[in-house]
């Protein structure tokens, strides 16, 4: 089986003084989530649609998707854990309380916040689960990487054609996912950036999807100007 699990865990702090978090504002007159969760409403493979948010926002989660969402019975909201992982392992500890977790099960990943995600690229990555346990959406780096250890000089400058920018969706099989998750040491589990990085830290491979320069992160203000014009061009 295969579930889509969208991340809306977080608050958005980097969007400002802002009344809400950043996955509930409105571009293009619908609220950034429910843009995402139409994508994944058109990928008949999901078996369950499962959106994670803050326990605070869960009744209002459910009350938006029921507004927007025609035939909204494929879509759970579930309330989110303290980092993204945690919210991740909740929604594949859902799936294992309905006795429908096996080897063969497929979670994929997104942030609430990335609405331009594509059919595309949503089918790429569940297919991908057919040769791979793990894959992670990607675009070539375009601009040269500055690494620097103290945040004053440049430590060093990797070569930029072996540099990818990642993206989400994220996909894995369930089982294998949670399984490492476990394995992991508190140190381990401090640096993680996110879900892939438990596969690499444990040594497995990690397929590369080809992502699209549009499928943007909303982070900060200036990005619902360029999500608004986004908008208009896909409308």
């Amino acid at each position: 089986m295969v579930y889509g699990v969208i991340l809306a865990g977080g608050i958005g702090s980097r969007m400002g003084s802002v009344e809400k978090p950043k996955q509930f504002i409105n571009i293009g007159g619908k609220p950034i989530i429910i843009h995402t969760v139409e994508k994944f409403m058109m990928i008949s493979r999901f078996e369950k649609i499962i959106v994670l948010c803050p326990e605070d926002w869960i009744e209002y989660t459910d009350e938006i998707i029921s507004k927007y969402i025609k035939n909204r019975e494929k879509i759970v909201v579930l309330k989110g854990g303290d980092t993204r992982n945690e919210t991740l392992m909740n929604a594949v500890k859902y799936i294992d309380e309905k006795g429908v977790l096996d080897d063969e099960t497929v979670i994929v990943t997104h942030d609430a916040v990335r609405p331009f995600v594509t059919t595309r690229i949503l089918k790429d990555n569940i297919e991908s689960m057919d040769f791979c346990d793990a894959c992670d959406t990607v675009v070539a780096a375009t601009d040269t990487i500055v690494e620097s250890f103290d945040g004053q000089t440049i430590s060093q400058i990797p070569d930029r054609k072996f540099l990818y920018q990642g993206q989400t969706p994220q996909t894995f099989k369930a089982k294998k996912l949670w399984e490492l998750y476990e394995a992991l040491t508190k140190a381990e589990k401090d640096i993680l950036t996110d879900a892939a990085k438990i596969f690499a830290i444990k040594g497995q491979k990690v397929h590369l999807v080809s992502g699209e320069t549009y499928n943007i992160k909303i982070t900060y203000p200036y990005d619902i100007t360029v999500a608004e014009a986004l908008i208009k061009n896909e409308i």
